[in-house]
């Protein structure tokens, strides 16, 4: 087998340059040759827009897909939600990093408005369904940008607190001291999750990203991933799914809500891990078959009117 340098391609925000350095960090530890390839994803230029208007399926991993069928890059590092379903002919799944934090939180200036009127932010239609089916007196903005951006731009508004994944902050250190834990809302599918990802010809890059995989985290994600992606959400509807492992039980839950907050469909199952085949694509057509496809029918029409 040929030795290479493995050219690790990366967003350029500081967050994505963490992920991709601790995935450097773990081959060198291996005793692979690495070098670091930044690029600039569409989804971290065009800040004026919300996500969905921007025809959201591989917003922040496209240029990074590109880069690598084009020979630039041998593998990428993203956060796994941000990943589509369905991954571009040729690229494939290499590892998944152990799960952190899968949490989310608030960031808040006080939390007297809780029990009134308040103003939250976020960019994410998951977050801002399940803060309006908990609290539906209040306001929700559109908030965009990389974790640094977004945490300046709560500071600069007057909006009573936005909303993050605690696992972003905590890798760069800026969870504050004052917070929120949000316990109540259900994460995104993979959220707390780094994806690799390689050519699917590219035996090196596999073997040596094979040493970085977490049986456990891999498993929970793709059942996650399998529940959103039988619904079709992508990440255009409000969708959130959460797979733990318990000794040999898996404990899975999926939510589904309309755009506005107010209809929820959600569902709790658990089962073996020897018979977690299918669990997340059943789990999804109960959703369906319970009121979930006209939650989905509702959303595709209130989309097409954006």
């Amino acid at each position: 087998m040929v030795v290479k340098t493995i050219r690790i391609g990366t967003r350029d925000s500081e967050l994505a340059l963490w992920q991709a350095h601790t995935v450097q960090d773990k081959l060198r530890n291996l005793g692979y040759t690495t070098t670091l390839v930044t690029v600039k994803s569409t989804g971290d230029i065009l800040l004026d827009k919300p996500l969905y208007e921007l025809g959201i399926t591989g917003i922040f991993t496209k240029t990074l897909d590109i880069a690598m069928i084009n020979n630039e890059v041998d593998i990428a590092v993203h956060s796994m939600k941000d990943v589509p379903t369905a991954l571009p002919k040729g690229i494939v799944e290499a590892a998944v990093l152990e799960r952190a934090n899968v949490q989310d939180i608030l960031l808040h200036k006080g939390l007297d408005f809780l029990n009134g009127q308040g103003i939250i932010a976020t960019g994410s239609l998951r977050r801002q369904a399940q803060w309006l089916h908990k609290y539906p007196g209040h306001t929700v903005v559109d908030l965009r940008g990389n974790v640094n951006t977004r945490m300046q731009k709560l500071n600069d508004n007057n909006w009573n607190g936005a909303i993050f994944a605690a696992a972003g902050l905590e890798r760069i250190n800026l969870k504050p001291k004052d917070y929120l834990d949000l316990d109540w809302m259900i994460p995104a599918p993979a959220q707390g999750a780094m994806l690799v990802v390689a050519k699917q010809d590219d035996s090196y890059c596999l073997e040596a990203l094979s040493h970085l995989n977490h049986i456990n985290s891999e498993i929970c994600v793709h059942i996650e991933r399998a529940f959103l992606k039988e619904l079709e959400g992508g990440c255009t509807a409000p969708i959130g799914a959460l797979a733990r492992i318990d000794k040999d039980q898996i404990h899975f839950t999926g939510v589904l809500f309309s755009l506005d907050g107010k209809d929820k469909v959600e569902i709790s199952k658990t089962c073996k891990i020897a018979e977690k085949k299918d669990i997340g694509v059943k789990c999804a057509q109960w959703i369906l078959e319970n009121g979930g496809r006209e939650i989905m029918e509702s959303i595709k029409k209130e989309m097409s009117k954006e």
